[in-house]
């Protein structure tokens, strides 16, 4: 099956490397391209695509903000978005993040590495540079208190989806996760299910967001192990 992607970047250099190193990639095409926020909402609605590659500074609408149209509201399209930026600030991070997408990366990520992303993140899985993920570790280890909404969203999780949280918020795959805790992937994947649909989440990106604000990485953190 080919994934069909969209390009969504102010620069047209830059929409015209993306779309060359996809279109020559097997598996993957480029269904259309976008300069701005606007453009690529009407696009993503249109063509329906598998991926968004998302620029987050574009004129007029940025693409956070274009994010959270698309994945939100009455018509909510089931497209899976990864975030392409030159900046890693904390803001962008989180608000990338708390808008639906799966995926941040900075531009300068090697082209191998952003093929694999997409697929990653076509496959439901959240994807995070280390750089990024350790920035939002810190921050979050910072905030002072925890949203008691969001913590009481986790009051139904076993010990062990708990664990299995833990774990997918530090950004391991479920192989990682397996051996983390001793188990099969089988397993890991069952409890993955679980914690999709106790925490109405739809990717692992969600569950990221969902541990973070409830608390859980700097509550009970798994003992010798820090993200």
């Amino acid at each position: 099956m080919t994934l069909r992607v969209v390009v969504c970047d102010d620069q047209v250099l830059v929409r015209a490397g993306f779309r060359v190193l996809i279109d020559t990639t097997e598996g993957l095409e480029v269904v259309g391209e976008a300069g701005n926020g606007a453009e690529a909402v009407e696009l993503i609605r249109r063509t329906r695509p598998d991926v968004a590659l998302m620029d987050i500074q574009m004129p007029g609408m940025d693409g956070i903000e274009a994010t959270r149209r698309v994945l939100g509201g009455e018509d909510p399209v089931p497209v899976r978005v990864l975030i392409l930026t030159t900046f890693d600030l904390d803001r962008y991070v989180f608000a990338a993040l708390q808008a639906g997408a799966s995926g941040f990366l900075l531009k300068d990520t090697p082209p191998t590495d952003l093929l694999t992303a997409i697929e990653v993140v076509a496959a439901g899985d959240a994807l995070l540079s280390p750089r990024v993920t350790r920035r939002l570790v810190a921050e979050f280890a910072k905030r002072p208190t925890v949203a008691v909404e969001a913590a009481e969203r986790l009051a139904d999780l076993t010990v062990r989806e708990r664990e299995v949280l833990v774990q997918v918020a530090r950004g391991l795959s479920n192989t990682e996760i397996a051996a983390e805790l001793y188990v099969t992937v089988a397993t890991v994947k069952a409890h993955m299910g679980k914690l999709l649909m106790k925490l109405a989440a739809r990717d692992r990106a969600q569950l990221v967001i969902a541990a973070y604000e409830a608390g859980l990485m700097t509550a009970s953190p798994s003992p010798g192990h820090t993200p």
